[in-house]
C-alpha cells in the first residue's frame, strides 16, 4: 500500500526517510518539498497527487508527516495510521517535535519497520510494541525484561491484552461522556442539535475476561425501563441483564453513527446489538457514537434583547434548567454578548450566581457554581453605548453556554448491563457514570 514514509521538519529537512518498495526512489522525497512545503502558495488539501504517486500528510508542531503511495490506496487508512505514529512517539517520547525525532531515531526507524511490512501496516498497539521493541528513549529510564510470550502476544487474536494480569480487586469503571452541541434562533427554534458521545471505560481485571456489555439500542430496550436514580457519583452496576435503572427517560435511542475499539466483536453487535469484547488494560475509548433524534436540551434559554435607539441596549435573559430536580449542573458559565462600543453595565441577577461584565470578552460573564435542575434564573442588564463616528450595525453574536451535568445523558443513553466472564470464576465490580458537558451551544438573539 505505502511506497515510503517521510518525517520532514519546518525547513523541508529530511529527519527520518524509509522506503518499503521500488516503485519509488529516495529523491521522491524532494518533489514533496519542493510543491508542498516550498510552495509559494499554502497547499490546503492534506492529499497531493502529483503523476500517478500519491503525498499524504499531516502537521503536528514543526514536523511534516508524509506518506506516499503510487497505488490507489485507501485515504482514511493512511491518515489513520499517520496519526497512529504520532501516538506512538508521544507513548514512547513523551512529545513529538524535531528534537524528541534527533534524539530518537534509531527507535524511530525499528518501529516503523515492526508497523509497516511491504508498506502494509501492522500491529500498531503501543502495549504490545513495548513489550518487544525495548530500544531505551530520551525518557526511558529502565528497560523492562521482555516476557517470554513475546510472540504469542504480537501474533495471536488479542495483541492489546496480556494473558498474564492479576488484581487483588477486580473493578471496571464505566463513563458515559456525551458533548451536547445546539443552535437556537432568536424565536427558539432548534435549527441544530446533535450528541456526541464517548464511551470510556477503565479496566482493572485478571486474567482474559470476556465482558458484554448492553445499551438500550431501539432495536433490543424495551420501553418501561425506569427513571434513573439522581445520585452524583458513579453508580454500581447489577449482573442481571435489565436489572438496572438508566438515566434516560426509558424510551428507545437511536443511534445516528458509531465507531468501536478494535477488541469489539462486530459481528454480535450486528445480530443483538450486544457489545461483546476482550477489553484492554485499563483506560481505553470503547465506543463514540453520536445522535440527532429526540435530543433533551439541558437548558432552555429565553433572551430578549432590546436596542433602544444608540445610546442603550436592554437585555431580559431567562434561563430553565430542564433535567431532573435531584440533579444539578456544576460550572454553569452563560456569555451574553454585548457591542463593542459598550461603555458601562448595571446588571441584575434574579437566581443563583454572579454576573460581570467583561470589556476584554465584550460580553457580561454569567458564573453559576451550581444549578438545581428544574430551576429557573434570570437577569437582566442595561448597557450603555458610546457614540460612534462611523455607526456600523451590531452583528448581535449568539449567546453561549458551558455546564457539566453528572448522572444526565442528553441522548437517553443507557448502560443496561455489564458482565464479566472469566475462566477462574472471580466476581468483579462495574460502576457507571454519566456526563453531560456543552459542547457547542448557542442561542441566537
Amino acid at each position: 500500500m505505502l511506497s515510503a514514509v517521510f518525517i520532514y521538519n519546518q525547513k523541508g529537512e529530511v529527519l527520518i526517510s524509509r522506503l518499503y518498495r521500488h516503485d519509488v526512489k529516495r529523491s521522491v522525497a524532494d518533489v514533496f518539498r519542493i510543491h508542498v512545503i516550498s510552495s509559494p502558495t499554502p497547499v490546503r488539501s492534506p492529499v497531493t497527487t502529483l503523476g500517478s504517486t500519491s503525498f499524504f500528510h499531516i502537521r503536528y508542531e514543526n514536523l511534516w508527516l508524509c506518506a506516499v503511495t503510487k497505488n490507489n490506496a485507501n485515504a482514511s487508512l493512511v491518515f489513520e495510521f499517520l496519526y497512529r505514529l504520532l501516538g506512538l512517539g508521544f507513548s514512547y517520547f513523551g512529545r513529538f517535535d524535531e528534537e524528541a525525532v534527533k534524539n530518537n531515531f534509531v527507535l524511530i526507524y525499528e518501529l516503523l519497520d515492526e508497523v509497516l511490512d511491504y508498506g502494509y501496516p501492522q500491529n500498531i498497539e503501543v502495549d504490545t510494541l513495548k513489550l518487544y521493541v525495548t530500544t531505551e528513549s530520551i525518557r526511558s529510564k529502565t528497560i523492562p525484561e521482555p516476557p517470554q510470550n513475546i510472540t504469542m502476544q504480537a501474533t495471536g487474536a488479542t495483541t492489546w491484552r496480556r494473558n498474564d494480569i492479576q488484581y487483588k480487586k477486580n473493578e471496571a469503571f464505566v463513563d458515559v461522556i456525551e458533548s451536547v452541541n445546539l443552535i437556537l434562533s432568536a424565536k427558539g427554534t432548534v435549527l441544530r442539535a446533535d450528541v456526541q458521545g464517548q464511551i470510556v471505560m477503565r479496566s482493572f481485571l485478571s486474567g482474559m475476561p470476556e465482558c458484554k456489555f448492553g445499551l438500550n439500542d431501539k432495536l433490543v430496550l424495551d420501553k418501561d425501563v425506569g427513571q434513573g436514580a439522581a445520585q452524583e457519583g458513579p453508580r454500581r452496576l447489577g449482573t442481571r441483564q435489565g436489572g438496572m435503572s438508566g438515566v434516560g427517560d426509558g424510551e428507545s435511542v437511536e443511534i445516528a453513527d458509531c465507531q468501536f475499539h478494535q477488541c469489539v466483536r462486530l459481528g454480535r453487535f450486528d445480530t443483538d446489538r450486544t457489545i461483546s469484547f476482550i477489553p484492554p488494560d485499563g483506560e481505553f475509548e470503547l465506543m463514540r457514537y453520536r445522535t440527532t433524534e429526540n435530543v433533551n436540551l439541558p437548558f432552555k434559554v429565553l433572551p430578549v434583547v432590546r436596542e433602544m435607539g444608540k445610546s442603550r441596549i436592554e437585555y431580559e435573559i431567562l434561563v430553565k434548567s430542564n433535567f431532573n430536580s435531584k440533579l444539578s449542573a456544576t460550572n454553569v458559565v452563560i456569555k451574553v454578548p454585548t457591542p463593542p462600543n459598550a461603555t458601562k453595565c448595571r446588571i441584575k441577577v434574579f437566581g443563583p450566581g454572579k454576573a460581570k461584565y467583561q470589556p476584554e470578552q465584550n460580553a457580561i460573564v454569567w458564573r453559576v457554581s451550581r444549578f438545581q435542575g428544574l430551576q429557573e434564573s434570570s437577569l437582566t442588564a442595561v448597557v450603555d453605548l458610546a457614540p460612534m463616528a462611523k455607526q456600523v450595525a451590531w452583528s448581535r453574536p449568539p449567546i453561549s453556554l458551558d455546564f457539566q451535568v453528572l448522572m444526565f445523558t442528553a441522548s437517553g443513553l443507557l448502560v443496561r448491563f455489564l458482565k464479566v466472564f472469566e475462566k477462574s470464576n472471580y466476581q468483579s465490580v462495574k460502576w457507571v457514570r454519566y456526563m453531560t458537558k456543552a459542547g457547542s451551544y448557542e442561542i441566537r438573539i
